[in-house]
Order: structure tokens, then C-alpha cells, then sequence
């Protein structure tokens, strides 16, 4: 049966995706990714290009736009792009001199900080050459309404050489990166681009049978209400934190620093304190906010992190979007950032994260977003995360394909994540786990935050003291 035939649903935004455009404009909805191949001369980096727009077309996402739905038919709708060029969104550039790391870092800043075109798919591919190693970079930038993280990487699994092993399940902080198939239906739809968008009539009965289904089913929204309240810390409302630089408003600008831990030896320091990944790198975190803190002249004996947690069990072509839920930790800063401190804080964090976390994860996106939407819809939303107080930073945690890959044959030295941020937090922290090597990326405003330097070297002396305390 072709598609036409079976899709008797539309692809609808979900209240997730709603929450995404509301609360992010431009550059600050976006997020992404940096790979860096092995050596691609020019003519294979012009084959690389074309590869990558083939792939592009079997991946139903990348060719659609959200159109809005008549009212009274529901929510907006994901459907194909009659326009769609997928060499339009994919090019190359050169890397400015020196052309190492800290020139690639950059230049994936700038475009991460350029908002994507408006009126086609929301996503662009581009080849860094120039690299001062021979390597070749390659750096993926989309609207967060396209996917949350771990749909993200579903989409790049999708598009690279060698599918990797299959991971361990999901932790409520680290998630799986699960597949994007690309089977005979994904390509028998890509040959009758465009597939035809849904009528009227079906976009009015799909919003109307989805609406008697939430009237049947009370019950179920009634617990998912309950453990949402628990994912985000029980029914007290929820403290202001103190007043800081970390909370400030934030500019256009981007600037991407990262750094690079033993994925080994911080599980096994994770494991023999109790605790997860995840918990060691809140921990390391804490320390490192509180040596820059510390340099600015500001004291603070704990920190709130705002942990991104994934609701999705499982995705494919069809079903990428958002899935998220927020798990608020406040974690100790205290301890100092080196090894001593850092063990400490790992034993405290994960006693905390322990009592917190739910059975249904993600499932406080059911108290968040209908939250967010009201005030949007009241058109307070910017208003409110440009001065809230409620956390001073963001954690999202990953776990990437754990055996090595490569695209158009060229291995895939490391994957970069490039984490979203909005409001008035300056500071944001996206991990991810690839091949071995756990790589925190630090998203900042340069302009609030110009001695970033104190904090990744306090955030790496944190997590090399993993190594060192390796039972």
C-alpha cells in the first residue's frame, strides 16, 4: 500500500513543537551539529555535497515546511515542500585562517547565529575545507522545530555511511539515538515528490477525533499531571534563584567551546560513587559555574540546572519533532572544581537525582507546555523567559553512536553538539558521547560572558580528575 493511501492522519506539530517556535526566534531556535571527517580532497568534498542532497530527499522531514491549518482544523501541519531544492541548503566554505579548532568553532558559531531562510525547510548542510589537519568539517544547523536533540541525531544517523551498534537503553538523562529508516517507502516517496498535502475536510476530522480522545481518556492525563509534578521537584512552587551574571539577557552572537573527557573513566567514577555520566557532568558543571562566578567576584553555594529530558521511546521518519520534558536540579557548587570537590559533588548529585526521577520520563512537558502556550498565546512568553529566575543554566545529555562512522567514506573523527539557548541564560551545556569520548559543548554569549576561558579550564580540570580518581 503506498503512503498516499496509508497516511490517514496528518503529520501534525506537536504542543512541544508549539512551545519551540514560541519561545525561540531566529538564530535562538536553532541547533545543530559539527562533524569532522578525515581528509576529503576537493573533488570528493563535491561528491561528499552531492551524496548528502541524495540522502537529504529520502528523509520526509528535511523536504517539509509546518503550514498553518485552517481554523477550527487543529494544530499546524508538517507536509512536503513543493519547492524543495536540497542543493540550495547544502554548500561549502573555507576556513579562515589558522584553521584549527578554535577557527572551525567559530565559524560554526556564525552559523549557528544566522537565523536559516524563512519559506522553505528549515535546515542547511556546510562543508568547512580548509582545515589546518586535512580534516573536513561539516556542520548541520536546523530550527528546533524540526526535532528535539535525540531526533536530531536520528536525522544524522540517517544520513551517514555505517549505521552504528545499537546502544543500551535510555537513561532519563542520556538518550539513545534511535533509527530513521530509509526503506522502500521512504524512497518511493521521494520519487513522487511532492506528496499531496491533506485536504480540509481531513485536517477538520483528525482535529475533531483528536479532541474526543483526549475527553476519553482523563485518567491517563490525570497521571501523566502527577508525574510531571514529580519530575519537576513535587507541588511547591518553584524558588527564584539568586541573582547573578549568569542570568542576563542575551544578544545575537554565539561562540562555541569545547571540551573532552575519557567516556570510560567518567562512568566508572559515576558508577563507584552511586551516580550516572550525567551526574558527574552536573557535578563538574557546578564546579566550573563556580570558579567563574568566583573570578567575577559572585559566590553561590549551589546552582539550578535545567535537565532536558527525553519523553521519546522510540522515532522514525515520521515521527521526529519534539518529545522533551525539564527535570530542575539544584545541584552544590561548593567543594572546589578539582578532584576532591568533584567527588563530592558526584555522591551528592546523584542522591539528588535518584529521588527525582519519574517512571514515564519527559513527563513534565505535560505541565510546561500547556503553561508556555497560555502565555504565549497572552503574549508574555518572550517577556518571561527574557527575566525569569527559575534556572541558571541548561544541560542536554546524549549518548551518540558508540562505534566509529563515517560519511562518503571518510571516517568521522568527532561529533559536536550545538545546543539551543534562549532567554536570559548566557551559559549552555550540550553532551554527547561518540566512539569512546564524551565531548561537553559550551554555548555562551561572548558578549556576557568574555572570560568563558576560566570556565572550560575548570570545567576540564574537573573532568580530567576523573581520570585520576579511575578506581
Amino acid at each position: 500500500m503506498s503512503r498516499v493511501a496509508a497516511q490517514a492522519r496528518p503529520d501534525r506539530a506537536s504542543p512541544a513543537d508549539l512551545m519551540q517556535l514560541a519561545t525561540g526566534a531566529g538564530a535562538a531556535a536553532q541547533v545543530g551539529a559539527v562533524l569532522v571527517l578525515d581528509a576529503l580532497p576537493d573533488v570528493a568534498v563535491a561528491s561528499a555535497r552531492l551524496l548528502l542532497a541524495e540522502r537529504v530527499s529520502a528523509v520526509p522531514r528535511l523536504r517539509q515546511r509546518l503550514y498553518r491549518a485552517p481554523p477550527g482544523c487543529g494544530r499546524p501541519y508538517w507536509a512536503d515542500d513543493p519547492g524543495f531544492d536540497p542543493g540550495a541548503h547544502v554548500r561549502q566554505m573555507r576556513c579562515p585562517p589558522p584553521g584549527d579548532e578554535r577557527a572551525l568553532l567559530d565559524v560554526a558559531g556564525s552559523l549557528i547565529s544566522t537565523p536559516l531562510p524563512a519559506g522553505r525547510p528549515l535546515w542547511s548542510a556546510v562543508f568547512i575545507t580548509g582545515l589546518a589537519d586535512g580534516c573536513t568539517g561539516l556542520v548541520f544547523v536546523m530550527n528546533h522545530v524540526l526535532a528535539d536533540g535525540v531526533a536530531g541525531l536520528a536525522l544524522l544517523r540517517a544520513l551517514h555511511d555505517v549505521p552504528p551498534a545499537a546502544a543500551p537503553a535510555a537513561t532519563p538523562s542520556a538518550a539513545a539515538v534511535p533509527a530513521v529508516p530509509a526503506g522502500p517507502a521512504d524512497r518511493d516517496d521521494a520519487a513522487r515528490f511532492p506528496l499531496p498535502s491533506p485536504r480540509l475536510r481531513e485536517l477538520a476530522a483528525d482535529a475533531w477525533a483528536e479532541r474526543a480522545r483526549r475527553l476519553a481518556h482523563p485518567v491517563h492525563g490525570l497521571r501523566k499531571l502527577r508525574q510531571g509534578v514529580a519530575e519537576l521537584g513535587g507541588a511547591r512552587p518553584p524558588r527564584r534563584v539568586p541573582r547573578s551574571s549568569l542570568n542576563q539577557p542575551t544578544g545575537r552572537r554565539r561562540r562555541l567551546d569545547v571540551v573532552t573527557a575519557d567516556l570510560a573513566a567518567v562512568r566508572e567514577l559515576a558508577h563507584a560513587h552511586g551516580g550516572t555520566v550525567n551526574d558527574v557532568v552536573l557535578a563538574a558543571v557546578a564546579g566550573a559555574l563556580r570558579a567563574l562566578l568566583a573570578s567575577r567576584g559572585e559566590q553561590l553555594p549551589e546552582v539550578t540546572i535545567s535537565v532536558l529530558v527525553s519523553a521519546r521511546r522510540s522515532t522514525d521518519g515520521g515521527r521526529l519533532g519534539n518529545e522533551v520534558g525539564v527535570m530542575p536540579v539544584t545541584v552544590p557548587a561548593d567543594g572546589g572544581a578539582g578532584a576532591p570537590g568533584t567527588v563530592v559533588r558526584v555522591a551528592r548529585v546523584a542522591a539528588i537525582t535518584r529521588e527525582r526521577k519519574t517512571q514515564n520520563r519527559g513527563a513534565s512537558g505535560a505541565l510546561i507546555v500547556p503553561g508556555f502556550l497560555l502565555l504565549a498565546r497572552a503574549g508574555a512568553l518572550r517577556w518571561f523567559v527574557n527575566r525569569q529566575r527559575l534556572v541558571q543554566t541548561f544541560v542536554t545529555n546524549l549518548r551518540g553512536p558508540q562505534q566509529p562512522i563515517a560519511f562518503a567514506g571518510a571516517p568521522v573523527r568527532a561529533v559536536i553538539a550545538i545546543p539551543a539557548t534562549t532567554g536570559n541564560v548566557t551559559l549552555t551545556f550540550g553532551v554527547l558521547s561518540h566512539a569512546g569520548a564524551l565531548r561537553i559543548t559550551v554555548l555562551s554569549d561572548p558578549d556576557r560572558v568574555p572570560d568563558v576561558r576560566v570556565l572550560t579550564d575548570a570545567l576540564r580540570a574537573a573532568l580530567g580528575a576523573a581520570a585520576r580518581l579511575r578506581p
